[in-house]
């Protein structure tokens, strides 16, 4: 239900804007990034038993189709807002598809590893559609920067979710597989592990978004060629020898 809300915000965005390209990249991003993960879970990938688990977890969860559709309609949104609202529509979008990734792996429906999984598999299909819809020419540069106060109010706290959920992340899971915390804790400690490298992930793929359309205009036409002809210069390149150039006196009377 909310999906289909969702990729309806985004064809309303993009019809008022008239950018009927931008809209069928950005709605082919939430629906190819949608069906790839199901293929990529259900046909290609499975999960092979390892250390004997119980058949209850033996089934394949890679990559979290909760994180790729909130990650592809974050995506989507950035590519169909005005170029002087993205940072902040994807500072706002990027903190839930963040918060989803992380609850995921809260409530026991996937582990860390889908939650990144997704967030790349969505990165890799915006970007190859952006970069087909660039062929076309129709990514001309932004025509001036954003202000440098409110892009940095967005980029500050997906920086800092960024770094200290992998930071996080990244050490209370090292500690949790070299035996550094007591055996008791060990499940608590990588439980807390899988919620910060979740969060982080989500954060610095959506960074990584903002930086790769850092200044390009996604919505406005590009420019014309310039066809006006070279101005006059009064001269007349002469016959008698070449590249010799005499002043042209045809509208002089003796």
């Amino acid at each position: 239900m909310w999906l289909g809300a969702a990729v309806g915000v985004l064809v309303l965005i993009g019809v008022a804007r008239r950018c009927y390209a931008l809209t069928a990249v950005a709605v082919g991003t939430v629906a190819g990034s949608l069906a790839l993960s199901e293929v990529l879970k259900r046909r290609v990938f499975h999960r092979p038993d390892l250390v004997g688990a119980p058949a209850r977890l033996l089934g394949n969860s890679f990559p979290s189709g909760h994180t790729t559709i909130a990650m592809s309609v974050l995506f989507g949104l950035a590519l169909v807002v005005p170029y002087r609202l993205r940072a902040a529509a994807v500072g706002v979008c990027a903190l839930w598809a963040a918060f989803v990734g992380a609850y995921t792996v809260a409530a026991g429906w996937h582990r860390p590893s889908d939650t990144v999984g997704a967030d790349l598999l969505v990165l890799t299909v915006a970007c190859g559609l952006t970069a087909v819809l660039a062929r076309t020419g129709r990514i001309p540069p932004a025509p001036g920067p954003r202000h440098p106060l409110g892009s940095l109010l967005v980029v500050a706290p997906l920086v800092c979710v960024a770094l200290a959920g992998l930071g996080t992340g990244g050490i209370l899971l090292t500690g949790a597989l070299s035996r550094a915390v007591p055996g008791w804790s060990t499940p608590g400690v990588a439980y807390t592990a899988g919620h910060a490298l979740a969060a982080g992930a989500g954060a610095a793929t959506s960074l990584v978004l903002l930086v790769l359309l850092h200044h390009c205009d996604l919505g406005r036409p590009p420019e014309p060629p310039d066809h006006r002809p070279a101005p006059a210069t009064g001269l007349r390149q002469g016959r008698g020898s070449a590249g010799a150039h005499f002043p042209d006196t045809s509208s002089f009377r003796p």
